[in-house]
């Protein structure tokens, strides 16, 4: 989508679940919000490479908006390409200088990013100066209890990370204490801003700020009457960026590589209550219903790009 950014801010879209890319232009600091997944980091070098964006200028810094795969897959390859500097959200920071796969959901949800250091942390209530203006750093609890929002109220931009998208919000993990009230309050304090145009972590940017805020103040309110529809949601969502991370997956394996994965056992266990044979018929159907994935030759495929 064309929109009158400043000169400064530039949006790089990524294909859906891959995570959008945020870059803030200034003659002496360049900056990405988020870096996508691990298995796309030469395409992101590519884009970054394009004359619209970098050219052939240095990428001084990363700043992540949270730590999920999706958004910090590129860091490690990026930071060797262009020796930036990389900032994580305050409260991940002793997770990512540990490598500690289960806080960030590596290891529990069969994802992949390598490890990177930790040059700096955002705290909530920090600003740091970006694009040629000035971003203040709003905690935005909920998905990720530690993630962050960047607002220019100069501008009035909001880059949202995965707090709020056009229709939805990233997962909240069923079982979380406070995570659906958490991400309600989020989405509180995102209403009290004036936002003319939303970056978003996944998704095309867009303008209708009260009209996404309506749909995902509803989808809490559905999440929260039954719990079983939180966790049968988190599975598709997880597992849907294992595949599109992969491309593909051999189908005889999946009950397995579900069950060998804590997130998707745990919550089926505890919510779902199926054998691992129809957990993934289950959610092989889901995921060809839905579009994003194909059955052909013994293998589950992807639809999406990465």
């Amino acid at each position: 989508m064309s929109a009158p950014l400043p000169p400064g801010v530039r949006f790089i879209e990524r294909d859906w679940l891959n995570a959008n890319g945020v870059l803030l232009r200034a003659p002496d600091r360049n900056i990405l919000i988020d870096t996508g997944f691990m298995a796309c980091a030469s395409d992101t070098l590519s884009l970054l490479a394009r004359p619209e964006n970098l050219g052939a200028d240095r990428l001084h810094d990363i700043i992540n908006t949270h730590c999920h795969c999706d958004h910090i897959g590129g860091n490690a390859v990026l930071r060797s390409a262009y020796q930036c500097r990389i900032t994580v959200p305050a409260g991940e920071a002793p997770y990512v200088r540990d490598w500690n796969r289960m806080a960030l959901w590596l290891d529990y949800a069969h994802h992949r990013a390598e490890p990177f250091p930790v040059d700096d942390t955002l705290a909530a209530g920090d600003r740091f100066e970006g694009g040629g203006l000035e971003w203040l750093a709003l905690g935005a609890p909920g998905h990720d209890m530690d993630a962050l929002v960047f607002y220019c109220a100069e501008e009035q931009l909001l880059i949202s990370g995965d707090a709020l998208w056009e229709q939805s919000f990233g997962l909240v993990l069923p079982g979380t204490p406070g995570g659906l009230a958490a991400a309600r309050a989020t989405l509180e304090t995102l209403a009290g801003l004036t936002v003319r145009w939303v970056l978003p972590g996944h998704g095309a940017m867009f303008s209708d700020m009260q009209g996404a805020l309506a749909r995902a103040f509803g989808r809490i309110t559905y999440f929260e009457q039954d719990p079983a529809r939180l966790a049968g949601h988190a599975i598709k969502a997880m597992f849907g960026f294992t595949l599109l991370d992969r491309g593909r997956l051999p189908l005889v394996t999946l009950p397995d590589l579900l069950q060998a994965a804590p997130a998707s056992a745990t919550m089926n266990a505890q919510y779902l209550g199926m054998a691992p044979g129809e957990l993934a018929e289950w959610l092989v159907g889901h995921m060809e219903k839905a579009g994003v994935a194909y059955r052909q030759d013994g293998w589950l495929i992807s639809a999406g790009k990465r």
